[in-house]
């Protein structure tokens, strides 16, 4: 049955709950085709436009990059571009002829009368499409899923209690997902699905790639998340945790700032839905029905020729001799912080109390200048952090301050950049001390605006070769402490470690802190929002390489939908087709795997159902079949299951045993004699199995195997890494390999595979003079592939005259050696129905000209 939020989704997703204003004009069309010029979704063309193909960025967020007032004489909205967004500077990234889009919200809300006139001036002015969301989605999409539920749970917050964050509700996350089906639906309006790259930003449109999924199955679409993403323990408390992994998986590649960021959503894929995930080349891939969703780890930066620009300016230079006339004889620190719980404004100043406290002699020679950027979102926890802040900062400057001194210093007012850079270039310390942030580019703004410029050096009378220094002092819990290496990193609820640091930092030597200056320059400069943005470009278009190589196609409703994307020979095998080549064909050979195959691995029974055994009993009475049942299982529990069917040969242990039916004896391969190897492989796996709690043993005559599948995931797959490696050591000179598998290791004799079985068998048929016509393999893992492997090789040798009529087929849709696929157990069993259908069973001689096992070896 659907889940609530997928049935809540496709409502929404019918458009018809929102009345929202198409983008009043199609933009200039593109050459899809050389020579033939598109309209885009059925909108009017311009005759205008000329021939030439141009590369296109579609930026997404949620909101646009501009700022917005109202003309006082013309009553009219004027519109400037916002030079300090992130959206607008990550453009210096692209080439010059790039045509950039942008799709979002604007900061004020326009009336209804009044969006269409906006949306033209804004799409011809700034190629910018607004969404305009009503203003009850907008409060609760934002305000409310985005800011109450989202947000502080990405910062490690639970709503343990009323007190203490807000419960999930239902109502709110139908907001969200209506309000990222409008993005969508912008998106759609202005794309070229086959050539435009689409980029989604942070954690407001999560979902958004699923809408564009379900309509472009080959789009070319990115994701950066510009907040952490929790730990699984943490993020699996969302009700709706599996549509949004979802969402972000219909990309084709998902940026974070940092390793542990990406770690966390690799641990939630692997433990949620399954997923596992590989390392090649450098490029973590997840797998994902035939799609590889690729992670992209690296933090954003700050752009270097906006930073100059601002330091370049004469009011800049003013407010620095401002500055240093106010703080004359201190040294000043400096803060900059949103107004939120996460970003430790008052643990910072009970750390600068607890420095004035323990060093008295620095009382009237340090400030600490605190800026505080307007807070983003609203609620009670916002309010609760400011009126914290003033407590401690009144309480400070009244107990260590004089009158013509205050330690602490707080700017709670709109700061326009100018200010900031004054105050940056000015201090000698930066800290910035949040609990939990995504990644704060506050110390690199720093660490340029110390470096200054020759504009700023000359007015400020600064000799051009004198040496810059700068000190940071940073949270661990932040996304752009790992790339600060010369700072002191710090644990901010450790308030002596804290007070500690700054102490250090005001105090250091001046070479020191020159040395780590010149280290954070360099990186700061080299790894700019320009190469960041190029950077993560460059790795979706490798991403994107593939997807007109394979066919595509959606399965999955609501926000379950998901794209399936195979080799173009790769498809379903219809029974019709199979039927009809299995009623006009004489020698037969069937090849079936057990678990997963005939009997679902879900199944709580493991033994064939009736239904099964009537089955495979009419096909093997046909005369001119060859059934066999190829299994990984021991042979007493397969021979006990299968013991009605009298000509069922059967292979269990991946071929170390084979019967070719009920009568004949067990012949055991004779490549694989020794088994002293046993001795050394189970005293190794119990050790793991006691160190890993909810593992076992599985003990075969042949083979022994290690199952972790009930272990926590992350450490079970640990531990069979380990094993693997363990045993591969130990076992280098036995005749034995060791495999993994799902959720297994598995160690089994030389020589010894499901492959050998079917070469084997069509090996036989031929010596018999009867060469098969029709060969029909089915199965579900890895050690079928060996079969779909051999049977491919043993057909085409000399030894066949004919190539028989091949049906190499694979259970569940995934890349395979097999041309064919069949979703499930239920499948294959309906397709078997339809074989012993066409079967016309007649009495034959059961005896069979026994050729020994080892002859055939």
């Amino acid at each position: 049955m659907a889940s609530r939020s997928r049935v809540n989704f496709l409502d929404l997703a019918s458009g018809d709950l929102l009345d929202v204003p198409h983008t009043p004009r199609v933009l200039p069309r593109v050459m899809t085709v050389p020579g033939i010029i598109s309209d885009l979704d059925g909108y009017g063309s311009n005759d205008g436009d000329s021939d030439v193909c141009v590369e296109r960025k579609i930026i997404v967020a949620n909101m646009l990059p501009l700022h917005a007032k109202r003309d006082a004489e013309t009553d009219k909205w004027c519109f400037s571009l916002d030079e300090d967004s992130l959206l607008l500077q990550l453009k210096d990234g692209f080439s010059p002829e790039t045509e950039v889009f942008y799709v979002g919200s604007l900061k004020i809300e326009i009336d209804a009368n009044e969006q269409e006139e906006v949306a033209q001036k804004l799409l011809e002015n700034f190629n910018c499409v607004p969404t305009f969301l009503p203003h009850d989605l907008q409060k609760k999409f934002y305000l409310g899923f985005c800011k109450q539920q989202l947000w502080p749970l990405f910062h490690y917050m639970l709503p343990m209690c009323p007190d203490h964050g807000d419960r999930f509700d239902r109502l709110l996350w139908q907001a969200y997902v209506s309000a990222n089906k409008i993005f969508a639906d912008k998106v759609m309006e202005i794309i070229n699905p086959e050539d435009d790259s689409v980029w989604v930003h942070d954690y407001h449109l999560m979902v958004l790639p699923t809408f564009l999924r379900k309509r472009y199955n080959r789009v070319k679409l990115g994701f950066f998340l510009h907040s952490p993403f929790p730990s699984s323990e943490i993020y699996r408390t969302l009700p709706v945790r599996d549509d949004i992994l979802r969402g972000l998986l219909n990309c084709d590649l998902v940026g974070f700032h940092t390793f542990d960021y990406a770690r966390h959503f690799l641990s939630c894929c692997s433990r949620m839905l399954g997923l596992d995930y590989e390392s090649k080349r450098g490029h973590i891939g997840l797998d994902y029905f035939g799609r590889t969703v690729y992670i992209k780890i690296l933090p954003v930066g700050v752009h270097m020729g906006r930073l100059e620009s601002v330091l370049n300016l004469p009011s800049t230079s003013a407010k620095i001799k401002e500055i240093q006339e106010q703080f004359k004889g201190k040294k000043v620190i400096i803060g900059i912080d949103d107004m939120d719980i996460f970003k430790g404004i008052s643990l910072k100043l009970l750390a600068v109390e607890q420095l004035l406290q323990q060093r008295p002699e620095l009382q009237g020679k340090i400030v600490l200048v605190q800026i505080v950027n307007p807070a983003r979102g609203s609620g009670k926890d916002v309010q609760e952090a400011k009126r914290e802040t003033y407590l401690t900062a009144k309480r400070i400057n009244e107990v260590y301050g004089s009158p013509n001194y205050e330690p602490v210093v707080i700017i709670d007012r709109p700061v326009p950049c100018f200010e900031k850079s004054a105050y940056y270039a000015v201090a000698e310390c930066c800290i910035v001390n949040a609990v939990r942030d995504g990644m704060n580019l506050v110390p690199y703004k720093y660490i340029v605006c110390r470096q200054g410029t020759p504009y700023m050096d000359e007015t400020m009378g600064i000799k051009p070769d004198s040496p810059r220094t700068s000190m940071l002092v940073v949270s661990e819990f932040i996304g752009c402490s790992p790339s600060l290496s010369g700072a002191i990193r710090v644990n901010p609820w450790d308030i002596d470690a804290v007070a500690d640091a700054l102490e250090t930092a005001i105090t250091m030597r001046g070479s020191e802190q020159q040395l780590r200056h010149e280290k954070h320059y360099r990186y700061v400069s080299s790894h700019d929002v320009a190469y960041w943005a190029r950077s993560f470009m460059q790795d979706l278009e490798r991403a994107c390489r593939d997807h007109y190589s394979k066919r595509c196609w959606g399965i999955g409703l609501g926000l379950g939908f998901r794209v399936v994307s195979l080799s173009p020979g790769f498809r379903k095998l219809s029974i019709d087709h199979i039927v009809s080549a299995y009623k006009r064909t004489n020698r037969r050979a069937i090849f079936l795997d057990y678990d997963g195959t005939v009997v679902p691995h879900a199944s709580i029974i493991k033994s064939p159902s009736p239904e099964v055994i009537s089955v495979l009993n009419v096909l093997c009475k046909d005369p001119k079949n060859t059934v066999f049942i190829v299994s990984g299982r021991g042979r007493s529990s397969l021979s006990e299951w299968f013991a009605p069917l009298e000509m069922l040969g059967i292979a269990a242990e991946h071929g170390y045993f084979l019967r070719w039916n009920r009568s004949s004896e067990w012949e055991t391969s004779p490549v694989a004699a020794d088994l002293d190897w046993k001795n050394i492989v189970e005293p190794v796996m119990r050790l793991y199995t006691e160190a890993t709690d909810g593992s076992n043993i599985e003990i075969k005559e042949s083979a022994l195997v290690w199952h972790h599948q009930d272990a926590d995931p992350d450490f079970g797959s640990c531990q069979a890494k380990e094993l693997l490696d363990h045993l591969e050591s130990v076992l280098s000179n036995e005749p034995a390999v060791v495999n993994r598998g799902q959720h297994i290791v598995e160690v089994k004799p030389q020589g010894v595979s499901k492959g050998l079985v079917a070469e084997k068998v069509l090996l036989r048929m031929v010596d018999d003079g009867t060469p098969p016509d029709f060969v029909m393999c089915i199965g579900d893992d890895r050690s079928d592939e060996d079969m779909f492997e051999s049977i491919l090789s043993t057909v085409y040798s000399p030894s066949l005259h004919m190539a028989p009529e091949i049906f190499a087929c694979t259970v569940g849709r995934k890349p395979s050696k097999a041309k064919y696929y069949l979703d499930d157990a239920a499948d294959v069993v309906k397709l078997l129905q339809g074989l012993a259908t066409a079967s016309s069973p007649k009495p034959r001689r059961l005896a069979h000209i026994q050729v020994s096992f080892e002859s055939t070896v």
